[in-house]
């Protein structure tokens, strides 16, 4: 059953904080009875989906996917469902759109999706070598300290994240940025000593959502380039990098699944794989997705898996796809590390992400990372920026965020553009 929400509710006067019970009354099921999640008991496998006409309407009438969302955090625990993750999320609601809201505190050593200082100093700190720019270490070490000296004296680490749903990627949906002002506010007045953000922010995914946070004056911070493509159909299927990739998945001999729910045995065995690739070979401070995040995400709808499994049903790579807005991205994906690599399951199970987000008609944001891979697969590269509001804070804090938001304005812009990072 749907656990317990907190929400803030936004009102002329401010924010409110709701606690609502597991949750409201479906009208699909009658006055009264509760809307329900699938739950899959320990050592269950992975369950096919089976869609049928009175079950998509049932569930039209079950609370908001961010509601379920945050209802997941609040009945288990933030640490419970990302490892290293320790801000408390929250739901807020207002013109009709509910909104999940994490709050940190500025507890460092966590992951990068709500954290600046991760963001812009950790993570880039472990890509140098990725990038291939250990012989540039020593400059940009230096070029980090300076940014995180920034970031200390801005305090962005301590923040209101508004519409974040700790994903390398939030897809802002159908948010055009409607009742933005007031949230700000509402937000603002709440929590006096935060900085309010919004991350994800580009030209192509949510472009109104963009023009509105310029309109009302939120502070843009370029954070990274990230892959789109437009037309999947048009700028993916037909390129020989492709068709390469779609042979590598019919020659592996993986059976592809794609379940509705994911049981405890594959919950595990995804989040061992995802940590190999994610953790283990780029860096430890992405999200820590544990078993019970998979399993909450694939219940509540957030991520639809596809999982490629070998001739003993053992999964060898996955995919896991977000979908919002007519947009569809990959935040969770994984592979056995171990396998040599010309099995191709990297290849793989990203083929079997855009290739079911081809069959949903979805424009497909890539997210950042692997640029001549993404480009090699019809994908061209976009600013993505970090949107913070310090209107409300010390002025100290203010010239911090204005001067950081000028050097990266400055600098990191044209240098990922022509670097294609």
């Amino acid at each position: 059953m749907v656990s317990c929400v907190r929400a803030l509710t936004v009102r002329a006067s401010g924010v409110q904080a709701a606690h609502g019970r597991a949750c409201p009354p479906c009208p699909a099921r009658g006055a009264g009875a509760p809307c329900r999640i699938p739950i899959t008991k320990p050592g269950q496998r992975s369950a096919p989906a089976r869609p049928t006409p009175r079950a998509a309407s049932a569930q039209g009438a079950c609370p908001s996917l961010a509601a379920r969302h945050v209802a997941a955090f609040r009945a288990a625990g933030t640490g419970a469902l990302i490892a290293n993750a320790a801000c408390e999320v929250l739901l807020l609601r207002q013109e009709g759109h509910e909104l999940p809201v994490p709050v940190d505190d500025g507890r460092r050593g966590l992951s990068y999706v709500s954290s600046p200082h991760r963001t812009n100093v950790l993570f880039p700190r472990d890509e140098i070598a990725l990038l291939g720019l250990a012989h540039l270490r020593p400059l940009a070490e230096a070029v980090l300290a300076l940014v995180a000296g920034l970031i200390r004296l801005a305090g962005l680490n301590r923040a209101v994240h508004l519409d974040n749903w700790l994903l390398s990627t939030n897809l802002h949906g159908n948010w055009d940025g409607s009742g933005l002002a007031a949230m700000r506010a509402g937000l603002a007045a709440r929590y006096p000593d935060h900085a309010l953000i919004i991350r994800s922010l580009d030209c192509w995914s949510c472009p109104a959502l963009l023009a509105a946070v310029r309109a009302d004056g939120w502070v843009l911070l370029p954070a990274r380039q990230v892959w789109v493509i437009e037309d999947l159909a048009r700028d993916w299927q037909g390129r020989s990098h492709t068709r390469a990739d779609a042979r590598a998945l019919r020659r592996s001999g993986l059976a592809l699944a794609r379940p509705a729910a994911i049981g405890s045995e594959d919950a595990a065995r995804i989040a061992e794989l995802y940590r190999q690739l994610y953790l283990a070979r780029y860096s430890p401070i992405n999200p820590r997705f544990t078993p019970a995040f998979i399993t909450a995400s694939a219940a509540s709808g957030l991520l639809h898996y596809s999982l490629l499994r070998d001739g003993q049903g053992k999964i060898m790579a996955f995919a896991a796809l977000r979908c919002a807005g007519g947009i569809g991205t990959v935040p969770l994906m994984g592979f056995d590390t171990a396998r040599p690599q010309s099995e191709a399951l990297y290849r793989i199970a990203s083929h079997a992400a855009l290739a079911l987000a081809r069959e949903r008609a979805l424009r497909f944001h890539g997210s950042a990372g692997a640029g001549q891979f993404k480009r090699n697969r019809g994908a061209r590269g976009v600013i993505e920026y970090m949107a913070v509001d310090a209107r409300h804070l010390a002025p100290r804090r203010r010239a911090a965020l204005r001067l950081l938001a000028a050097g990266l304005n400055r600098f990191m812009v044209p240098l990922l553009t022509r670097r294609g990072w």
